[in-house]
C-alpha cells in the first residue's frame, strides 16, 4: 500500500507539517494582557490559560502591521507572527513599552511552531512525554489541528515520536488546504496597505467590544458610519481552463475593466480545480459573479466563490 501523499495526509488529519514561516516572541510581566489589549484588535483578556486568540495590531490608519495569533500560557503570553517579521516587530513592540511591567523576548531561536493535523494531535504517540510544549486547539484550515510550540531542543524528539502515526509535509501542500480553507496570509494576502474589512477577518481578528486599540477609529468609522463599505474585499474565484494556477498579481477583469489582482492560487484536489483568493472592486463581490483572470498571454474565466472553497470538517 502506497503512503498518501501530503496534502492526503492534511485533510485526513494525520500531518504534521514544520511551521518554518512562523515564530514566536514570549511576553512576560504582570501587565502583559493589559499592555497588549491596547495594541491589537481582539479580546486578549477574554482567553483562558490554554487557550489562543487571532488578532492583528494596526497602524492608527488602521492599516496592517502584521496579524498575529496570542497564546496565554501559565506564566507568559506568545505571540505568534510571522517569522520575517519577528525581529522588527519584537523591537517595534518594545519601544512601546514605558513604565509597564513588560518584557518581550524573540523567542525565534529557542520555540518552533508546529501544526498536528488530527482530531487529537499526538494520540498514540508519545509527544506528551516532551517536556515544554505548548499546544492549543485550531480549525483555522478547515480541519481538525492543533498548533505545537515546541522547545527547538526537544523539536526532534517531538516530531519523531509523531511520525509512527503522521507524515511529515512541507509548507506547499499546507497552503493549498490554506486556500482551500479561505485564510489569507499575510505577506501574501494581506500587506501593510490591507485594513482588516478588506481582508473579510473581522469576524475572526476584531472585537466590537472591547475596549480601545490602535487604529480603532478608523475600523469603527467604517464600520458604523460607512456600514462596512470598503473599496476592494478578498474573495475567492474559481478558474475554468486548465491546472496551471495564475502567478500573484495576475489581473482580474470584467469585460475590458480592470477590477483587481489574484494574490494566492492553487490547484485544489478537493474541487477539482483551479481556486484562488484575490481582492476586487466592491461591485464584482457576490458569489457567481463571472469575470476573466488574465494568465500567461490567456484570459481564463472565474467566476466569483464563497469562501471557504470547502466546508470545514470537525
Amino acid at each position: 500500500m502506497s503512503s498518501p501523499s501530503g496534502y492526503e495526509a492534511l485533510v485526513q488529519g494525520t500531518a504534521v507539517v514544520r511551521r518554518t514561516d512562523r515564530s514566536v516572541l514570549r511576553l512576560r510581566g504582570a501587565d502583559r494582557v493589559t499592555w497588549l489589549q491596547g495594541l491589537v484588535t481582539n479580546d486578549i483578556a477574554a482567553i483562558a490559560t490554554g487557550q489562543r486568540i487571532y488578532s492583528a495590531y494596526l497602524t492608527p490608519q488602521g492599516r496592517m502591521i502584521t496579524d498575529l495569533w496570542v497564546v496565554a500560557a501559565v506564566e507568559d503570553l506568545l505571540l505568534d507572527v510571522p517569522a520575517a517579521l519577528s525581529a522588527a516587530l519584537a523591537a517595534r513592540l518594545d519601544a512601546l513599552i514605558f513604565a509597564e511591567d513588560v518584557q518581550i523576548d524573540d523567542a525565534t531561536e529557542s520555540m518552533a511552531v508546529l501544526q498536528v493535523f488530527g482530531a487529537v494531535a499526538g494520540e498514540g504517540t508519545d509527544t506528551r512525554r516532551v517536556e515544554g510544549v505548548i499546544e492549543v486547539p485550531a480549525l483555522e484550515f478547515g480541519v481538525p489541528s492543533c498548533a505545537a510550540y515546541v522547545p527547538v531542543r526537544e523539536l526532534e524528539l517531538f516530531v519523531f515520536a509523531l511520525l509512527r502515526t503522521h507524515l511529515e509535509v512541507g509548507l506547499d501542500a499546507l497552503d493549498v488546504v490554506r486556500v482551500e480553507a479561505g485564510m489569507p496570509r499575510f505577506m501574501v494576502d494581506m500587506t501593510e496597505d490591507t485594513i482588516p474589512l478588506e481582508a473579510g477577518i473581522e469576524d475572526r481578528a476584531i472585537s466590537f467590544t472591547k475596549g480601545c486599540y490602535v487604529g480603532q477609529e478608523v475600523i469603527v468609522r467604517v464600520t458604523t458610519r460607512g456600514g462596512g463599505r470598503v473599496a476592494r474585499k478578498l474573495v475567492g474565484l474559481r478558474l475554468e481552463g486548465g491546472t496551471e494556477p495564475p502567478i500573484a498579481g495576475a489581473a482580474i477583469q470584467a469585460g475590458d475593466r480592470a477590477v483587481g489582482r489574484i494574490t494566492s492560487a492553487v490547484f485544489s484536489p478537493r474541487c477539482a480545480s483551479v481556486i484562488a483568493l484575490g481582492y476586487v472592486h466592491r461591485d464584482f463581490t457576490a458569489p457567481g459573479t463571472s469575470l476573466e483572470v488574465h494568465h500567461d498571454a490567456r484570459s481564463l474565466p472565474a467566476v466569483v466563490h464563497a469562501l471557504p472553497f470547502v466546508a470545514p470538517t470537525t
